[in-house]
């Protein structure tokens, strides 16, 4: 139950004074429905109404407080013309323009010769001051409630800056006085101030300065939520950890065999993440293991040893993957060593059907089938296992957390391992997968080629498609991977299909096509037709994205680079270099690059460490973009930023694996403070984990 002292802050934001029903979706759409969710939403300007010239010094194109007595009232000859009032002070005329402007109102805010402030912007025409609407209108005797600082924050159509300010005003007069859940040495150390002192600090900015995410306020702020964060992952974790798991341990006959079968010996790291796995399976306790390895760095092969050491001890496992074209992939890459082990594998997508279908599960549900490769076909309810140890998810991101339980619930005591090939910056690591252990491989197995990175103005688009065609003539395939224009899938799939067509033309009919909109069928026969060599070109949209494998493959060209992020102009280039001829990658761009866009491009052409480029790429754009927090599941803060506030993270894991290991059901004065932050921030559900309430 959320505590009391919580309440006024949990009430739809309707409860607030002026915020009528139809103005509140519009509020709600921008920053959230309850009175909490306005606390959060921070200016991100100011205008500073202090400047307080006199007529003829103001500036054109800043903001001025003006004293000066209303000279005259001039209302339009023709309807439809400004209303204008001309202002006088010892210096100087100012006109002030109003449109639509209504004479009684007018006459009634500036009656003539009266002494009044108005404030708003200055333009100046033919040398002549003039103001259009001004922000404040007051008489002259109330000059100090004009000349202020106001806070600007994000909007949406229909709700203005004042009225926005009105509201977050009245969501700041709910916030109660919450019990201190900070570390008082640690608040001493910071300088922080009191939870309601930075919010309302954090909410009415004095200066530009003050806008930082640096200033006291605001760290404070971020770590409340930060500090949240970790607790609620802490807790989960450990109540994974508190679950009864089992002890697998095979006798690696079956993963002797597959070692000997593999071209190479494998990497450091995977020898290392390995053993990692292989040692919480040994344990009592249930694996919770994140594998994180870059484009090619070999986690299916880990994956597979791992599978195999659950099967040796007489149990079976699964993995999922997100999608039908990857659980074939991943079937490709483990079929000829699970043959050279003696194991048999099957696959089970929404595209198996009838008989086929009917004989795998029952072949699950008996027991005499040990390994399935499979996509989200793998939760539904008719699939039942006799003896599910070890399930492996594969791009955790496209599956949501309760996805990952779901199949962790098919067996007793089942471990997960989730793989990803998104390198991710230890900070999201930390927000996202803070419930898990982490191995990382961070080699490429031998024989994987370099790529040459080169980044092409597209107006020299004709010689990249003479470039494309040389290559075709060498017999070398190629990918051509289409801008993501926007968020419609229609226009990015217009700019694929004329492409195609524009390829198809040049280069005859070799040209394939692959984009989101097709059936999984035609999109996986496109896709097999490439890697048999009877296409020579493959036009895309993104779906060749993670963990589509042609060794044959030497060229990536992607188009409009700069509307792509690094990490995933990354995971394009890592579709080539995978066979043993000398590949490229070719970034085309539309000039004039943007700064940032810049940045991006020079880094990868820098290097080819996905660790690092992911690093970088949350520096430059943060952390909501850098997995794109929507389809991503990862947690979206509203008050930390992680570019900035990455130290925090570290400190308040940290500070919650010490409170719980001092205080593991938060009973004592701090940890009842911390329970209330969790419901704050809407971390309920890691509550339920406390033993106690």
């Amino acid at each position: 139950m959320r505590p009391e002292i919580l309440f006024p802050l949990f009430a739809p934001i309707t409860s607030l004074p002026r915020l009528g029903e139809k103005i509140a979706k519009r509020v709600a759409a921008l920053a959230g429905p309850h009175v909490a969710d306005l606390l959060w939403h921070l200016p991100t300007g100011i205008v500073d109404r202090r400047f307080a010239p006199r007529i003829a010094e103001a500036p054109a194109g800043r903001v001025a407080t003006i004293t000066a007595r209303v000279d005259a009232h001039v209302p339009p000859l023709v309807p439809r013309r400004p209303y204008r009032v001309r202002l006088i002070d010892e210096t100087g005329i100012l006109e002030l323009t109003f449109f639509h402007g209504q004479a009684a109102w007018l006459e009634k805010q500036l009656p003539l010769g009266a002494k009044v402030v108005v404030s708003g912007m200055v333009e100046r025409f033919n040398d002549q001051p003039k103001m259009v609407h001004p922000d404040v209108i007051l008489p002259a005797d109330e000059a100090d409630r004009a000349a202020t600082v106001e806070a600007i924050h994000p909007l949406t159509d229909g709700v203005t800056a004042r009225q926005m300010r009105g509201f977050v005003a009245a969501a700041l007069e709910r916030a109660p006085a919450l019990p201190e859940w900070l570390d008082p040495t640690l608040k001493d150390r910071r300088g922080w101030p009191d939870w309601r002192d930075a919010l309302a600090a954090a909410q009415s900015p004095g200066s530009e300065a003050e806008l930082s995410p640096e200033t006291p306020a605001r760290m404070r702020l971020a770590y409340d939520e930060l500090l949240a964060n970790q607790l609620a992952l802490s807790l989960v974790r450990r109540a994974q950890r508190d679950l009864r798991g089992r002890a697998v341990v095979g006798d690696g006959r079956m993963a002797a065999k597959v070692t000997g079968a593999l071209p190479f010996a494998l990497t450091g790291a995977q020898a290392r993440a390995l053993e990692e796995i292989r040692a919480d399976q040994a344990s009592e306790s249930r694996m919770l293991r994140l594998l994180q390895g870059d484009v090619g760095s070999g986690k299916t092969v880990v994956a597979l040893l791992a599978m195999l050491n659950a099967v040796e001890a007489g149990h079976q496992a699964a993995l999922m993957a997100p999608t039908e074209i990857l659980a074939r992939q991943h079937l490709e890459t483990i079929q000829p060593l699970a043959d050279a082990a003696g194991i048999e594998v099957a696959v089970l997508t929404g595209r198996e059907k009838g008989k086929a279908r009917a004989a795998v599960l029952d072949r699950l549900a008996t027991g005499t089938l040990a390994m399935v490769i499979g996509t989200h076909a793998l939760f539904q309810e008719e699939v039942a296992f006799a003896d599910l140890a070890l399930a492996v998810v594969d791009e955790q991101h496209k599956f949501g957390v309760h996805q990952r339980l779901q199949l962790s619930g098919k067996g007793r005591a089942v471990d997960v391992l989730v793989m990803t090939a998104t390198p991710i910056p230890r900070t999201l690591t930390l927000t996202a997968y803070g419930d898990m252990d982490v191995s990382r491989l961070d080699e490429k197995p031998p024989g994987r080629r370099p790529v040459q990175t080169v980044t092409v103005s597209s107006e020299r688009l004709g010689e990249v498609v003479e470039a494309v065609a040389r290559k075709v003539r060498e017999g070398e395939r190629v990918y051509w991977v289409c801008p993501l224009v926007d968020e419609s899938e229609q226009v990015d799939l217009a700019a694929a299909t004329e492409r195609h067509a524009h390829l198809k033309e040049r280069l005859g009919s070799r040209v394939g096509l692959v984009h989101g909109r097709m059936k999984g069928l035609d999109k996986d026969a496109v896709m097999a037709a490439f890697a048999a060599g009877d296409l020579d070109v493959l036009v895309a949209t993104t779906v060749i994205e993670v963990g589509v494998n042609v060794p044959a493959a030497t060229v990536m060209v992607v188009e409009h680079a700069e509307r792509f992020g690094l990490a995933q102009l990354h995971q394009l280039r890592g579709r080539v270099g995978r066979g043993d001829r000398p590949s490229s990658c070719l970034l085309v761009f539309e000039p004039p690059l943007a700064e940032t866009a810049r940045a991006r491009l020079a880094i990868l052409r820098e290097t080819e460490d996905g660790f690092r480029i992911a690093e970088e790429d949350l520096k430059l754009r943060g952390a909501g973009e850098v997995l794109g927090t929507r389809q991503s599941g990862l947690p979206a803060f509203r008050l930390a930023d992680l570019a900035v506030h990455g130290d925090l993270l570290a400190m308040a894991r940290d500070d919650a694996r010490l409170v719980l290991a001092r205080d593991p059901d938060l009973a004592d004065p701090r940890g009842k403070a911390l329970r209330v932050l969790l419901y704050l921030f809407e971390r309920d559900a890691a509550v339920r984990y406390l033993r106690s309430g």
